[in-house]
């Protein structure tokens, strides 16, 4: 046995020993949960990366072409529907206006959810090609602007009409091909009227010009 005066230097020395060595192992085990945690957030953050990656890429390259181009055509219709409906002389023509702003503004918001359940974002704004369309209507009037409109509407409706038919066969994806086939017959319907309506314009404008 030791000898109290020896015992009693011994017992501080062997307690800081002990404290020394729960630290030690504390500190690798806590260095270790911390390890743990950042490479469970990095793989959590990596796995929605890849997830996100994954479904913005789940659509074929001609379908989300097919989308996008959708989406502008969409948004001049309105637009041009709404200046129609302002500016026709026509009854006829203005009546084709405001039903252009009822339906693609039906179908543009379709094609907003389909998009965006694909990971995909749609052009929210008209392309070049359109803006310069609306701009040369805006400087026209009266059975000029009727007659310009309507041409524009039938020609850009026989587009629309051939392409909405061939994703309706050929879309890669399932939900894409249904959209497409289920606006079709509406803008078939569209084209119809755009005929019926430019033969009237057409009269209109001859007529306007023979009264001058």
């Amino acid at each position: 046995m030791l000898p109290s005066h020896i015992a009693k230097a011994a017992l501080p020395a062997a307690l800081l020993s002990l404290a020394f060595s729960a630290f030690a192992q504390g500190t690798p085990s806590g260095t270790s949960s911390g390890a743990a945690g950042s490479a469970a957030a990095g793989s959590s953050k990596s796995a929605a990366s890849k997830s996100s990656s994954s479904k913005s890429s789940q659509l074929d390259h001609s379908d989300r072409k097919f989308l996008e181009s959708a989406a502008k055509d969409g948004l001049a219709e309105v637009e041009l529907g709404q200046l129609a409906s302002q500016r026709a002389e026509s009854p006829e023509v203005k009546q084709f206006g405001q039903r252009m702003v009822q339906d693609h503004g039906k179908a543009n918001d379709q094609l907003k959810q389909l998009a965006q359940s694909k990971g995909l974002d749609v052009p929210t704004e008209t392309d070049k090609s359109h803006q310069k369309k609306m701009e040369k209507l805006q400087k026209l009037s009266g059975a000029q602007f009727d007659k310009q409109y309507m041409d524009d509407m039938v020609k850009d409706h026989k587009k629309d009409v051939k392409e909405f038919q061939k994703q309706a066969k050929s879309a890669k994806d399932a939900d894409v091909k249904n959209f497409a086939a289920q606006t079709a017959p509406t803008l078939q319907e569209h084209l119809q009227m755009a005929e019926a309506a430019q033969k009237t314009a057409k009269s209109e404008s001859k007529s306007s010009k023979a009264s001058k």
